[in-house]
């Protein structure tokens, strides 16, 4: 019903806080999708989870300068403001919020967001300040709009159980997860992906098919005694087939991302580079 409905909306483009107060003052079930830009099927996917399950949907796009840990890739983050503009109107989204940076840094926090010491693994272990820009900048996205529902992906499954966490401990607001989206080499979809040459994706699409294969493996066998031992002989092996540098490879509970010996209810989690592009996967 609500998709019917969202199809004869036209969309609204919000600049600054007073437009976004204004748009928003009598909207009830409202859907939320935060992105950074660079719109591709997988940012289509949520917005389309949103127009299903919310009588209206507002997206963002902006870029935080405070999760990146270095100024050099906050430059060159691809943007693509047009086409974004492009896709989204195709989309018949309700409401698009394009703040600058003083419109979402418009207050100092009294309490510095910190987190603890089970929580600093993976990303958060080789990106230092990453997540507290995150966890920071959906705070106040969700303290601005305060939508009922925010649709996010499970690509980035640490950032989805980190702000899941925190925006339902602080907000009657619900974190809605949604499927990672794939291209057809299986490589999944990410705005960094447009920084990559044909053949690295190319290359990238391969080591995912071989950590598929790699979890069906794994999954298939009842009891494996030496599973880190498996999975350092594995992560060496990905190393030399592709000629990558991995950051990690681990095998983690997939409800509170603990390391995990155990096949079940767990997942695959890796961070690698690829030229000089840094790409995450959960399988």
């Amino acid at each position: 019903m609500f998709y019917l409905l969202n199809r004869f909306i036209q969309m609204k483009i919000l600049l600054n806080n007073n437009d976004l107060n204004e748009a928003l003052k009598n909207v009830s079930n409202l859907g939320f999708v935060p992105t950074m830009g660079s719109i591709h099927k997988g940012h289509i996917s949520l917005i389309n989870n949103s127009k299903k399950n919310c009588q209206k949907t507002i997206v963002s796009i902006f870029i935080n300068p405070n999760q990146f840990n270095k100024k050099i890739d906050f430059e060159k983050y691809p943007r693509n403001i047009k086409k974004d503009l492009s896709i989204l109107k195709r989309l018949k989204v309700n409401f698009l919020y394009l703040p600058n940076i003083n419109h979402i840094y418009n207050f100092k926090r009294k309490k510095r967001i910190k987190l603890t010491l089970k929580d600093n693994i993976l990303c958060a272990k080789f990106r230092k300040g990453h997540f507290e820009g995150v966890i920071d900048v959906m705070d106040r996205l969700t303290k601005l709009i305060n939508p009922k529902k925010i649709f996010m992906g499970e690509k980035d499954f640490q950032q989805l159980h980190l702000v899941k966490r925190f925006v339902e401990k602080k907000y009657k607001t619900k974190i809605i997860s949604c499927k990672t989206i794939r291209d057809k080499n299986k490589l999944a979809l990410s705005s960094r992906n447009l920084n990559l040459k044909k053949k690295e994706l190319f290359k990238a699409g391969k080591l995912t098919q071989e950590l598929f294969s790699f979890k069906r493996y794994i999954n298939n066998k009842k009891n494996i005694k030496n599973m880190k031992n498996v999975l350092i002989f594995q992560k060496h092996k990905l190393k030399k087939t592709f000629e990558v540098k991995i950051e990690y490879f681990n095998l983690r509970n997939k409800f509170d991302l603990r390391n995990s010996n155990k096949t079940k209810n767990s997942k695959l989690f890796i961070a690698y580079y690829i030229n000089k592009v840094r790409l995450i996967d959960n399988v």
